[in-house]
């Protein structure tokens, strides 16, 4: 399943359930055993790879909840993952977590 199967963004917003998917998504990534296949989540009755729902929110301009930043920031050992310039985004969150999910697949096939 590819980022095409899921909802676009509207003008850098996404739908509230494409959040949801997020927050689901973090939670599966982060229960990810070493060796196991990549996780997926449901979304609209379909199972879609995590790294497709980080991969579609890697340009949305939504503020990213504290709690999700604070569980990101924690992945990475820092106490902020934005640029500094206002609050965080999903894409700041959704940019490392991808990059995280696109690592360990690499790692995995080797």
């Amino acid at each position: 399943m590819t980022t095409r199967q899921l909802p676009a963004l509207h003008e850098g917003h996404a739908p509230v359930m494409l959040h949801g998917a997020f927050d689901e998504a973090l939670d599966a990534y982060q229960s990810w055993a070493s060796g196991r296949d990549e996780p997926q989540v449901e979304f609209e009755g379909r199972m879609v790879p995590i790294s497709s729902v980080f991969g579609r929110m890697r340009t949305c301009t939504d503020i990213l909840p504290w709690r999700i930043e604070g569980e990101v920031s924690a992945l990475f050992g820092r106490t902020s993952i934005g640029n500094g310039e206002g609050p965080s985004t999903y894409a700041d969150a959704a940019l490392l977590l991808r990059a995280l999910c696109v690592e360990r697949l690499r790692n995995a096939m080797q």
